[in-house]
């Protein structure tokens, strides 16, 4: 369980495809945080860590994973959000975010309005019935709220 607020940005180090998907290593300062087993968020889909050292993240993304998320078209140098996952005794602020991908979507625009943001978001038709106004969606991630339906 992840609350969709992002503690680090990482970089793809490497993408290497394997009979199985693709092996995924990820430089980042949370790193030496982060055992073999432990689950991460990236860009707001829930892996395993398969290992981990002080500086890289290894893990793995199912031929699966890579079809519904955008994590198999990732490169060598893209950014990506990172989170750990909620602890039983931390404060929850943000959303309850399961890391488990429904879709991929399009950010369409993104407009500033002072400190804030809107971003509009071309999502498939089937999961309309699931999502209202003022629920709470996660895009990359991100722990966002809708602010409206169209």
């Amino acid at each position: 369980m992840f609350t969709g607020l992002i503690e680090a940005i990482g970089e793809v180090a490497e993408m290497k495809p394997t009979p199985s998907g693709f092996r995924l290593r990820l430089t980042t300062g949370i790193a030496g945080e982060i055992a073999a087993g432990d689950s991460i968020a990236v860009n707001g889909v829930c892996l395993t860590a398969v290992s981990a050292d002080a500086s890289d993240i290894h893990a793995d993304i199912s031929p699966e994973t890579a079809r519904v998320t955008a994590l198999g078209s990732l490169r060598r140098g893209a950014l990506v959000n990172l989170e750990r996952p909620l602890r039983a005794d931390s404060r929850l602020g943000g959303h309850f975010v399961q890391g488990h991908v429904d879709a991929a979507a399009t950010i369409e625009e993104i407009r500033r309005d002072g400190d804030s943001f809107w971003l509009t978001v071309r999502y498939p038709a089937v999961l309309a019935p699931y999502l209202v106004r003022k629920g709470s969606i996660a895009v990359n991630g991100i722990s966002l709220t809708v602010a409206g339906l169209d």
